[in-house]
C-alpha cells in the first residue's frame, strides 16, 4: 500500500489560522495573512555597549528612524499641553463626526498621565525603515572589542520591553529569555539593578549566551544570571522577589509556522504539544505573578495572533492569582502605544485585553501581543 503524502506543516498552520483567525480579525485577516506570508520587516537595536558612535548617521542617512526616540518626542509634545490647545481649536472650528473622532484622539493624547509618558523615554534606540520601505539593513559589525553594533529583530518585539518600564535598581525576571532579544533590549535601558534570564531549552540558553557574549561586555554579563529552570516552578526558587517580570511564552509563532517547515508547531507528531500551548502559558503566567513582590509590574508576550494564547490566558490568570492565592491583579491600560506607535506598527483595535501588533504589508512586524498586569 501507498504512504498518503505528508501534508506541509506550514499548509497545515494556514489552514489553521484561515479558519480561527478570519472570525477573529473578519476582514482584516486577508491583509494580516498576506503579510505573514511576506518577509518580515526588521529593526536595528543599537549597541549601546558597543564602540559605534557612527552607527545612527549611516542608519539615517538610508532614511532609517529610530521609532522609540520619535514617539518620546510625541509624549513630551503632548505633555506639553499642545494638544489641550488643539482640542480648544477643534471644539471651534470642527463640526460634526469628523470633529468628534478627532477631539476624542486629542483628549486621548492631552490626557495622557506624565508616568505613561516617561514609560516611552528609555536608552533603548531602535531604528527601522518608513512603512512601505522594504530596505534591508546590513549585518552588524564588531567594534575593536569585538561587540557588534546592532542586533537585528523584529521591532515591535521591543514592545513588551518598553511596557515594562524598567525603573533605576529594579529586580528584573525574563521568564522564557531565549533567544535574547528582549534581555538584551532590558541590558540596554541600564537600570536593571539585578537581571536574571531563564529559559527551559538548554540549546536555546546556549543562543542566549552566544548573544550576550556576542553583544555586552564581561563586567555587565557578570551582573546577569542565566538559568535554564522550567519556568513553571519558578516560584518555588524565587517568589516574591522581582519588581519587573517579563513572561514572554512559547506560542505558536504564527509567522513562523506559517513559513517555515522546521521546528513547526503544526508538524504532526507536535498536534498534543500544541493543544497544551494555552496551558503551559498559563502556568508560565502564574509563575510569573507570584514571582512578583507585591505592587510590582509584569508584561505577558505572545508572538501569535490566537485569543486563546494571548487575552484568554491573561484572564484565567486574574481569575486563579485571586481563587487561588489571593492575589490582586490590575490589568493596566496601554491604549497610548497604539497613538504613539501608530507610525509604524498596525495595531489591532479591538483586544479585550493588552495591545496587538498586526502584520501588514506596509509595516510586516508582528504579530506580537502584549498586557501588562499590576500586583496589587
Amino acid at each position: 500500500a501507498t504512504t498518503a503524502p505528508r501534508i506541509p506543516s506550514t499548509r497545515l498552520a494556514l489552514h489553521h489560522f484561515d479558519t480561527s483567525y478570519s472570525l477573529h480579525l473578519g476582514a482584516l485577516w486577508p491583509s494580516v495573512r498576506a503579510g505573514l506570508l511576506c518577509e518580515p520587516k526588521y529593526g536595528a537595536l543599537l549597541n549601546n555597549f558597543a564602540a559605534a558612535d557612527l552607527v545612527p548617521q549611516e542608519l539615517e542617512l538610508l532614511n532609517a528612524t529610530d521609532f522609540i526616540s520619535e514617539a518620546s518626542q510625541k509624549a513630551q509634545q503632548w505633555q506639553q499641553g499642545a494638544a489641550v490647545g488643539e482640542v480648544a481649536r477643534g471644539c471651534q472650528d470642527g463640526s460634526g463626526e469628523g470633529r468628534t473622532v478627532m477631539q476624542a484622539e486629542m483628549m486621548a493624547q492631552a490626557e495622557m498621565s506624565p508616568p505613561l509618558c516617561t514609560s516611552i523615554i528609555s536608552k533603548i534606540k531602535c531604528y527601522t525603515f518608513p512603512r512601505g520601505d522594504i530596505t534591508r539593513f546590513r549585518p552588524a559589525r564588531p567594534d575593536s572589542l569585538g561587540l557588534l553594533d546592532y542586533y537585528l529583530m523584529d521591532a515591535a518585539s521591543l514592545l513588551p520591553v518598553l511596557a515594562l518600564n524598567v525603573q533605576p535598581g529594579d529586580f528584573v525576571l525574563d521568564l522564557c529569555a531565549a533567544p535574547g532579544g528582549k534581555t538584551l533590549a532590558l541590558l540596554q535601558t541600564g537600570l536593571c539593578g539585578h537581571l536574571a534570564v531563564n529559559d527551559v531549552s538548554i540549546s536555546r540558553t546556549k543562543r542566549l549566551y552566544e548573544v550576550l557574549h556576542s553583544y555586552v561586555p564581561k563586567e555587565v554579563r557578570d551582573t546577569v544570571s542565566v538559568t535554564s529552570y522550567d519556568g513553571r516552578d519558578w516560584d518555588q526558587v524565587k517568589g516574591d522577589t522581582f519588581d519587573k517580570v517579563l513572561v514572554d511564552v512559547p506560542c505558536t509563532t504564527d509567522r513562523h509556522s506559517a513559513m517555515e517547515e522546521h521546528n513547526n508547531i503544526f508538524h504532526k507528531r507536535r498536534t498534543k504539544e500544541r493543544q497544551m500551548l494555552p496551558m503551559l502559558q498559563l502556568e508560565l503566567l502564574m509563575a510569573g505573578i507570584l514571582a512578583t513582590k507585591p505592587g510590582a509590574e509584569l508584561v505577558y508576550s505572545t508572538c501569535s495572533l490566537s485569543p486563546l494564547q494571548n487575552e484568554c490566558v491573561v484572564e484565567r490568570a486574574l481569575d486563579i492569582a485571586e481563587a487561588q492565592f489571593n492575589i490582586r491583579i490590575h490589568v493596566e491600560d496601554l491604549s497610548h502605544f497604539r497613538t504613539l506607535f501608530q507610525d509604524t506598527f498596525s495595531f489591532f483595535s479591538d483586544c479585550r485585553l493588552g495591545e496587538l501588533v498586526l502584520p501588514h504589508l506596509t509595516a510586516n512586524f508582528g504579530p506580537m501581543y502584549f498586557c501588562k498586569l499590576r500586583r496589587m
